[in-house]
């Protein structure tokens, strides 16, 4: 599979022309690869030509300056002119700013297209920089490889002394003050090394997805760090930000109702004391503890228990206690168990598994399939059934929605929602590996910054990741159109994901693709929500949207204007022919606030839609 650099093997109107054409991938400005072909093998295997293309003052530095390529995770790590970074699929392009006076030697690195040479750190300024503090350049040098550092030095200068000397000289130039220091530390101190003081407050955990370990977390009491096994799958755990925990471990964690249940003080608590977390990952001590851990494998389709929106199984989880115990509090029981699956999200939410025979359970040691979603309080009685409605309204508009099912609760209570898992396998003979990963990650941002997010800042951290860029981004766009149409408030930058699927023994994703519709809510229906706006704005708005306002955001991420407009007509006619036939399961009809929540939802994306289609 070929490799395209506009100015180098093709010029810009071409590329455009045949990218157009359907020939060419666009990666990012400048750089294509051929429709056809394995594009991750493409891109890692000329990860350092692609480098020197979009960066070409910049060297290779940290890990990368020995590898003479991409660490095993995925990341080249490079030193220029500023601090920045490039996300092409599984590659990640990380340049720190250089220091004023670096020491660089020539080298010669080979791919499909023949050998170029680029510079790279010298071994003497390699070395400091596994010393550099909070940086990332640093993290990425592990153990044995600054073993070989320090063992490639004293070679070189005959003696630990003598390297700890040479190094200095590098390191007073640059005023790094603090990496000689450490240098020299390691260089004369190593055989000293395993006998200082533990810190009994550390956290060492074995991260792992779907039983197969990925790597270790450890927090020494003051920072985090991600060490990825040498032998590890697609790179799917990356610590951008040195010293912070990875984003895709801290989208996992509980919010809200769940983080209050758990009273955990921070993420290191909640990692302490959690096992398994969505995604199929699990964060236990030791290999033997992930070995008692059940593999979430769907047992039995939820469609096998469904009938017009009804869940037609046996419900066997929490309810309401016989004297004094609320629903909420015997649902908060669940989770005093460390096996108990953690769910991220604000919303009171409990993990469950469907059995053969119907039986709809709590997750604790069992697989986890599905997910219970039990009505709110304080005016938020009918939130199930709203959220019943609008993946229905989903289904209609031609998104691939999981399937879900109203539950007819016991004592009075308002009916419940249960959402079967689309990140799990769908049977014992279904060998993929699966995890979704949420925009919050994918743009290496922290939970709190969900809301922060617009949709064309979202179609450019998809762009290089998708595998199939064109149809994902033409599904964003009719996603935010359609979250306008419902008056969904609430879809921020967790509430929009993507589904990553690779092979066993696979070190590369196979399919990369937008997710299904989850999460999906009419929140102007709700006490104090009638003008709520979108989470996340586009063309600079999140009220009073127009076609004009989509076809803009259609020009910004590159979208055609004429499949921009035909997704217009197409999702607005389609929910709105929708609303007529939409009807509530009839147990859920029997209560009036149902059907005056139903009724209002209807109205909304009436009006809405008709303006549109």
């Amino acid at each position: 599979m070929a490799l395209y650099l506009v100015g180098e093997a093709i010029d810009s109107k071409r590329a455009h022309l045949r990218a157009q054409a359907g020939e060419l991938i666009q990666l990012t400005r400048g750089v294509y690869v051929d429709q056809a072909g394995d594009i991750e093998v493409t891109i890692l295997g000329h990860a350092v030509r692609i480098a020197r293309y979009l960066y070409p003052t910049a060297y290779l530095s940290s890990a990368s300056a020995a590898l003479l390529g991409p660490a095993p995770d995925g990341r080249l790590f490079i030193s220029g002119r500023r601090n920045q970074r490039t996300r092409l699929r599984t590659l990640e392009i990380i340049q720190n700013v250089a220091p004023p006076h670096p020491s660089t030697a020539p080298s010669v690195v080979g791919d499909d297209m023949g050998e170029l040479r680029v510079d790279v750190s010298s071994p003497r300024q390699r070395f400091l920089e596994a010393f550099r503090l909070r940086s990332e350049h640093a993290t990425a040098i592990t153990d044995p490889l600054r073993a070989e550092m320090a063992a490639r030095l004293i070679e070189e200068y005959r003696s630990p002394q003598a390297a700890a000397d040479a190094v200095w000289t590098l390191a007073r130039e640059n005023e790094w003050y603090r990496e000689g220091e450490g240098a020299e530390r390691y260089l004369l101190a190593r055989p000293f090394k395993d006998k200082a003081p533990v810190n009994k407050a550390a956290l060492n955990r074995l991260v792992a997805w779907h039983g197969e370990p990925l790597g270790r977390l450890n927090h020494d009491g003051f920072e985090w760090r991600w060490t990825p096994t040498t032998r590890s799958g697609p790179p799917l755990v990356r610590q951008a930000a040195p010293g912070k925990l990875p984003a895709f471990i801290e989208s996992l964690l509980p919010e809200g109702w769940l983080a209050q249940v758990l009273h955990e003080r921070d993420e290191r608590d909640a990692l302490k004391h959690g096992k398994r977390f969505m995604s199929n990952i699990a964060v236990v001590q030791s290999r033997e503890e992930l070995d008692l851990l059940p593999p979430d494998i769907l047992q039995v389709q939820l469609g096998a228990f469904l009938d017009s929106g009804r869940f037609t199984g046996r419900y066997a989880g929490p309810a309401r206690g016989q004297i004094a115990e609320t629903f909420e509090q015997n649902l908060a029981l669940l989770f005093s168990r460390a096996e108990t699956p953690r769910l991220s999200g604000v919303q009171i939410k409990a993990p469950m598994s469907l059995m053969a025979d119907g039986t709809l359970t709590p997750a604790i040691d069992l697989p986890f399939t599905h997910i219970l979603k039990p009505s709110g309080t304080a005016g938020f009685e009918t939130l199930a059934v709203v959220e019943w409605l609008c993946l229905e309204l989903g289904r209609a508009a031609g998104f691939e929605v999981p399937a879900a099912a109203l539950i007819d609760m016991s004592d009075g209570m308002a009916p419940a929602l249960v959402v079967e898992r689309f990140d799990i396998r769908r049977g014992p003979e279904d060998r993929r590996l699966l995890a979704m990963e949420d925009f919050c990650s994918i743009l290496d941002l922290p939970t709190s910054a969900k809301y922060d997010g617009t949709i064309e800042r979202i179609a450019r951290g998809l762009r290089p990741l998708s595998t199939e860029p064109a149809a994902d981004l033409q599904i964003l766009f009719r996603r935010a159109m359609f979250a306008w149409l419902i008056a969904d408030g609430d879809m921020h930058l967790k509430n929009l994901a993507l589904l990553k699927i690779a092979s066993r023994g696979s070190r590369r994703f196979e399919t990369v693709r937008f997710a299904p519709v989850f999460d999906v809510v009419t929140t102007r229906v709700f006490p104090g929500l009638a003008g709520d706006r979108m989470a996340l704005k586009l063309n600079g708005k999140d009220d009073r949207l127009t076609p004009k306002d989509f076809l803009t955001l259609a020009r910004t991420i590159e979208l055609p204007v004429a499949r921009a407009e035909a997704a217009i007509a197409q999702v607005a006619s389609r929910v709105r022919d929708a609303v007529p036939t939409l009807a509530l399961p009839d147990f859920a009809r029997r209560s009036k606030a149902n059907r005056s929540a139903a009724d209002r939802v209807k109205a909304i994306v009436l009006e809405r839609s008709e303006a549109f289609a």
